[in-house]
């Protein structure tokens, strides 16, 4: 069954006794240096632009966030600021458990109502993976892509019980993109 993502009205879906996350892999960015991935390397322009579009279709269609929660490394920072400025989440909040390599556990175990995560591959999805119980490497999260996660927030540990809602690539956002 198909469903037309301008027909889901995510304001009326989301509930206060759910965690819905939403995963967010940062845009296209500038190629790394020697093969040494280094936390200043920025988006490029054309990450910049798809970052823009995805963002404000995403707002479009009412993914709206409590929280926005980025790595502190600059491509994912400028992800993140992108978000906040079409309206996604409130504010930008840095946590180096969203770093390459992060233990993003102590953010999910706190996590209450609707949160973004704005990170790095493999990290989002193999989160992903832990959180729906999947095979690792089950999952891949393109550059400004989306996954949206949903659990009930009483359960203590969502490993293995969230439910996958979407997986979106940025080309099933924008219409005519590649």
């Amino acid at each position: 069954m198909l469903i037309r993502l301008d027909s889901v009205d995510y304001d009326s879906v989301l509930s206060s006794g759910l965690v819905d996350l939403f995963l967010l892999r940062h845009g296209i960015a500038v190629e790394r240096d020697e093969a040494v991935d280094h936390p200043e390397r920025g988006l490029t322009p054309l990450g910049l632009e798809r970052t823009f579009k995805v963002c404000c279709r995403l707002r479009d269609l009412g993914f709206i966030s409590d929280r926005l929660i980025s790595s502190p490394y600059r491509r994912a920072r400028e992800t993140a600021d992108v978000a906040v400025n079409r309206g996604l989440a409130p504010e930008v909040e840095l946590s180096s458990c969203l770093k390459p390599g992060g233990d993003p556990w102590p953010l999910v175990q706190r996590l209450r109502g609707t949160c973004f995560f704005v990170g790095h591959e493999p990290d989002l999805s193999q989160l992903a993976v832990n959180l729906i119980g999947a095979r690792s490497g089950g999952l891949r999260l393109r550059k400004a892509g989306l996954c949206h996660l949903r659990w009930d927030a009483s359960c203590q540990d969502p490993r293995g019980v969230a439910q996958l809602q979407l997986l979106l690539r940025p080309s099933l956002l924008l219409p005519g993109s590649v």
